[in-house]
């Protein structure tokens, strides 16, 4: 079975901010969450890089395991996805994820939480398919369309894409081979040592 991934490649993206605003409008996200932004690295300084940034549906996935009341689950396909109606409001998810993907909307008084808010893949959550339910809770669900997430099917440049991991992995190896690089160019050697492939 397919592992569903995001992949956004820095050297692409423009940093005009259309996947936010795509998922955004798309999922109807509450006011002071962000599902997705854009962050950009080395910001001032000459060659700085912008990529896109949410969930990235981990495999191992550190949101799940500190998660008390198990309201963060991994469907077979990787896609992370939680349930609003078990979850509690504590925060362990936000403190646990590197990409800080879980949101919290302030609708009450400071330091109170509300419900744990993040990316979906688009993939809805535990209600069914299609329902106004599914649609109120955790926003469209494309992929029982059979569409992408919104934030990759809005991104001009295609900086940012989604789907089958091994695919997309596939597509990365072609832009860098193009672009006149290795696997040095990706980290592969920083990460594993010279000499590994």
């Amino acid at each position: 079975m397919a592992r569903m991934r995001f992949l956004c490649d820095a050297e692409r993206c423009i940093d005009c901010n259309a996947c936010v605003t795509a998922c955004k409008n798309e999922n109807e996200v509450p006011w002071g969450v962000n599902r997705r932004r854009v962050v950009t690295l080395n910001e001032g300084v000459p060659g700085e890089k912008s990529i896109s940034v949410a969930c990235m549906h981990c495999t191992d996935a550190p949101c799940i395991a500190v998660c008390p009341v198990s309201c963060i689950y991994q469907r077979p396909d990787g896609i992370v996805l939680h349930n609003k109606d078990v979850c509690i409001g504590c925060g362990y998810c936000f403190y646990a994820c590197p990409f800080g993907a879980p949101q919290f909307p302030q609708t009450s008084a400071f330091g109170m939480r509300g419900k744990m808010d993040k990316c979906t893949f688009c993939a809805g959550g535990p209600e069914p398919d299609g329902s106004k339910a599914e649609m109120t809770k955790y926003g469209r669900n494309r992929l029982a369309e059979g569409r992408l997430p919104a934030c990759a099917e809005m991104c001009s440049t295609k900086a940012l894409i989604a789907g089958d991991g091994d695919v997309l992995s596939e597509i990365m190896r072609t832009r860098v081979s193009v672009r006149g690089g290795n696997n040095e160019l990706m980290g592969w050697g920083t990460a594993y040592g010279k000499g590994v492939r």
